[in-house]
């Protein structure tokens, strides 16, 4: 076998290695953060992911593996004995910008629930602001900010106290379905926008759906939740900030 020189190998590795801070300037503003999942796992029993990525799984599934790195891309599932679907988290911060990625749902009722939350806001429930949730017949959209996870509102609905005129209206004003299909077990890429209190949406180039509500206006998103219920598979995370 011919032997590759020492030289080259750790030349390659520079390239094989994920970025985890580019600061180039583009049509999204400036990259913040970005993972392709280029790396192997040291073991196989308990949640690796690596390169400051953080899961629910000690929490939640009593430590079961939930998040698993194989060929390039990073397989997310809820184990069956959890009692919540895994976080797969990052931390960043902007107040505008955009997160993008690569993601396939390969099962009838898989869904992928990207989650921004500030954790340092003491008004809502675990720090949630807003929700963008793909599945493969729909775009959803939630604030909860100004929704069900305000401590009061949420309080309310456990309680069974909210009146039905203020159910009725966070269910018209808080959230929205978008109908947009994609392909079961193939490959999409997924943009989300976030500008002022508008969130958008692109699917492989084409837009999925958009909504406007004041808690999207929140100024300091700087947690990433990737919420998996049952099954999801994801690369080539990206983060931008316009500001």
């Amino acid at each position: 076998m011919k032997r590759i020189p020492i030289f080259y190998l750790a030349t390659l590795s520079l390239f094989l290695m994920p970025v985890a801070f580019s600061g180039e300037i583009g049509a999204y503003g400036q990259l913040i953060f970005e993972d392709t999942f280029e790396r192997n796992e040291s073991q196989e029993k308990k949640d690796e992911p690596g390169n400051e990525w953080t899961t629910s799984s000690e929490r939640t599934a009593n430590g079961h593996k939930q998040v698993d790195l194989r060929d390039g891309v990073v397989y997310i599932h809820t184990h069956e004995s959890a009692n919540h679907a895994i976080s797969f988290r990052h931390e960043f911060a902007f107040t505008d910008g955009t997160v993008g990625l690569r993601f396939k749902l390969e099962n009838e009722g898989d869904k992928l629930q990207l989650n921004f939350a500030d954790m340092k806001l003491k008004t809502v429930h675990a720090g949630h602001l807003f929700d963008v949730t793909v599945s493969l017949g729909n775009v959803y959209f939630e604030d909860k900010k100004t929704g069900r996870m305000d401590l009061k509102i949420r309080a309310a609905i456990k309680s069974g106290s909210l009146p039905k005129e203020q159910k009725d209206l966070l269910l018209k004003t808080k959230r929205k379905w978008a109908k947009h299909s994609i392909e079961k077990g193939a490959w999409h890429d997924l943009l989300v926008h976030v500008e002022g209190d508008k969130i958008s949406v692109e699917i492989d180039g084409k837009k999925a759906g958009s909504f406007q509500s004041k808690g999207f206006a929140h100024p300091t998103k700087g947690l990433l939740r990737l919420l998996v219920p049952g099954h999801a598979v994801v690369d080539d995370v990206k983060i931008w900030r316009k500001k």
